[in-house]
């Protein structure tokens, strides 16, 4: 294994610690729990937006904090839910007049975690609610969820109830959006390599040469079957194909298109997958109005794409067109 890292057990603590070094006009960092805020969180004229879920997703959550987007991220270790009194502090840390959401990727430790602390935070006098997000069409069930998993899908939830919340929409609003975007969302994905965690130093499951996992999971958890290599444009129709009936998605449909990196997958290669989705989604009668192709909810450095389409309405793109302000700067 060759990787940038020191000690395996500071992995998490030393990554946000640069987040936060490297943008100190937008980020504070709060090592005791893991926390990442906006410097101008809380505010009282708007609702605290937080999310939580294991670390190796980045981008996802620690680097959507910003205007019109996260006001706080706690993360746990790589691929563990966040300690209940990492939710339970933060939640108390970026209270507002208007209340708290907290956005859970629909995983069992994950769920436990934050249930626990709304209700420690409810009985504080908090106002918080809690939405889970689970637009993987992959499964219905598996050894990490009840229900469905929550996979690069959060992205558009975050976007838009971040940008309601910036416009001052009340705590009931703002969940209200949230579920209507949730409830729009579909991806599913797919592995050409296993990831390897920092702390166990080899591969988390063993693919052949010549082997995909087909509706991976974003820790590396088993899909709907294992296959053969394919073409490109028969990878894209295999994840295409279940997204696209799930809904299901039909002609006359404007949609959102993310073609999403896992984390080893060059972005050259993102875009010949968003090429074939994109012409695919044409011959259904389905416009692809809004496109996303890059690196939104990652598993470490696992080869592999997701594709996920979200339906638009003027409500929805309205909110995902809002502007917003994180701190990832490429030029």
């Amino acid at each position: 294994m060759k990787k940038i890292v020191n000690d395996p057990q500071r992995f998490v603590p030393e990554m946000l610690e640069g987040l936060a070094l490297a943008n100190p006009d937008s980020l504070r960092y709060v090592p005791e729990y893991n926390l990442i805020m906006r410097t101008d969180a809380p505010r009282d004229d708007k609702v605290s937006i937080v999310q939580g879920s294991g670390s190796g997703h980045e981008p996802a959550h620690v680097m959507a904090v910003g205007k019109g987007m996260l006001d706080a991220a706690c993360p746990g270790d790589v691929f563990s839910a966040p300690p209940m009194d990492y939710v339970y502090e933060t939640t108390k840390l970026v209270n507002s007049s208007k209340g708290v959401l907290l956005l859970v990727n629909n995983y069992t430790g994950d769920r436990m975690a934050f249930d626990m602390a709304q209700e420690m935070s409810l009985a504080d006098g908090v106002n918080v609610k809690t939405l889970f997000i689970d637009d993987d069409v992959a499964v219905q069930d598996s050894t990490w969820t009840v229900g469905r998993r929550g996979v690069a899908g959060n992205f558009f939830v975050i976007k838009a109830v971040g940008a309601a919340s910036e416009a001052g929409a009340d705590l009931d609003e703002v969940m209200r959006i949230g579920e209507k975007v949730n409830s729009m969302t579909r991806t599913m994905g797919l592995a050409l390599t296993a990831c390897t965690p920092p702390a166990k130093g080899s591969p988390l499951f063993e693919l052949g040469d010549d082997e995909i996992e087909i509706g991976v999971g974003i820790h590396g958890e088993p899909g709907r079957r294992r296959a053969k290599i394919m073409p490109g444009d028969e990878l894209v129709d295999t994840l295409l194909e279940p997204v696209v009936g799930d809904l299901p998605f039909e002609s006359g449909d404007r949609v959102a298109l993310m073609i999403n990196g896992l984390g080893g997958t060059p972005i050259s290669e993102l875009y010949i997958a968003y090429r074939h989705a994109h012409k695919q989604l044409a011959e259904k009668g389905i416009t692809v109005a809004k496109s996303y192709v890059g690196e939104y909810c990652t598993s470490l450095d696992m080869a592999g794409f997701s594709l996920t389409l979200v339906k638009l309405d003027d409500e929805i793109e309205g909110l995902l067109d809002a502007p917003a302000e994180i701190g990832m700067r490429i030029f």
